[in-house]
């Protein structure tokens, strides 16, 4: 199975909500071999009328298939994987769209699953949920977290073809920790501070006129505040620890706006805005570097491990995949040194 042609796998997208159904229907719509499978009956009343290949049961779903893509709160992956795990043989390939890593690849490590499974997390979304809700086009040019093992890059190089090519997204391989500490910052942190200036509104005697007069910084500083309330409340608490360091960041930096604001200390107020848009203006205009690197399947996986963290970490990501009878060549694009 590991050397078949993405186009040829058989798949199945186990929670079928934004994300996994933003899966399944890119999937249908690329003519792959795909089902889904979902515990809520609106899930399975859209899928029937749709036309979207759906099973009833778990099992019936991941019968014979390639790939199984885990997605619904993070709380029941664990159990979901222990039995995709039971029902598949041992070259079916296992990765989760979770927004956090840690729990999940632990449970992996400690029931010694990581020759067939693969964390990941495509840093796509909206506010909005459901089957219904789902976009085959959500991924595109979209990074996707993938946290390979050192002893199972066979999994990953399959998983980084599939969505590299049907997806048209940009691969990030991280460790599972560095994943939830980088998206404490640029995904769980916003939540909560969309949430906070949402519920102040909310509570102020100014609601109404806040509304009235809210215009797009207003607008686009509460989106996901819009997002179901249980979905960012199990995100949030499966991250706790890299989300308060976040928010000690955040607090310590509002304090120094705050009090230069108090002391109408123009310069410092200045200095600070400077700060925050000189960054905002990097990630505008930010230029990456292309390469290729070449690392043969015989032998140690260091050297390809190792360069696969070096560019997640670095900022970069990959853009392909190919493995052909004796190496696998990745193309990557890099931020300069």
């Amino acid at each position: 199975m590991l050397d078949k042609h993405p186009a040829d796998l058989r798949v199945a997208v186990l929670g079928t909500g934004l994300i996994g159904g933003s899966i399944l229907l890119r999937l249908r719509q690329l003519g792959i071999d795909v089902a889904g499978w979902d515990p809520d009956p609106r899930a399975m009343a859209y899928a029937g009328k749709n036309g979207i290949e759906f099973f009833e049961h778990l099992v019936d779903a991941v019968a014979d298939r390639d790939v199984v893509f885990l997605g619904g709160p993070l709380s029941t992956l664990p159990d979901n994987l222990a039995e995709v795990v039971e029902h598949t043989d041992q070259d079916c390939v296992i990765t989760d769209v979770g927004s956090v890593k840690a729990p999940i690849a632990r449970y992996s490590q400690e029931n010694g699953l990581t020759h067939r499974f693969v964390p990941g997390h495509p840093m796509a979304g909206t506010e909005h949920s459901g089957l219904a809700s789902a976009d085959p086009a959500l991924f595109n040019d979209a990074a996707w977290v993938l946290c390979p093992e050192p002893g199972a890059l066979e999994k990953f190089r399959l998983l980084a073809a599939l969505v590299t090519t049907a997806f048209e997204a940009k691969v990030v391989p991280l460790r599972p920790s560095a994943h939830d500490a980088i998206v404490a910052m640029s995904s769980h942190v916003p939540h909560l501070l969309a949430g906070s200036l949402a519920g102040s509104v909310a509570r102020s005697a100014l609601r109404q006129g806040v509304l009235g007069l809210a215009a797009g910084s207003f607008r686009d500083g509460t989106r996901v505040a819009g997002t179901p309330s249980p979905r960012t409340v199990d995100m949030l608490c499966h991250n706790r620890e890299a989300i308060t360091q976040g928010i000690h960041l955040v607090q310590g930096f509002l304090a120094e706006l705050t009090d230069a604001l108090e002391r109408t200390d123009v310069a410092a107020l200045t200095r600070d805005f400077e700060e925050g848009r000189g960054l905002r203006q990097e990630l505008l205009d930010r230029r990456m570097e292309p390469s290729t690197e070449w690392f043969p399947l015989e032998g140690g996986a260091g050297d390809e491990f190792g360069f696969l963290m070096r560019l997640g970490a670095a900022g970069g990501h990959l853009t392909s995949c190919t493995v052909d009878a004796s190496a696998v060549t990745y193309t990557a694009l890099t931020p300069p040194a």
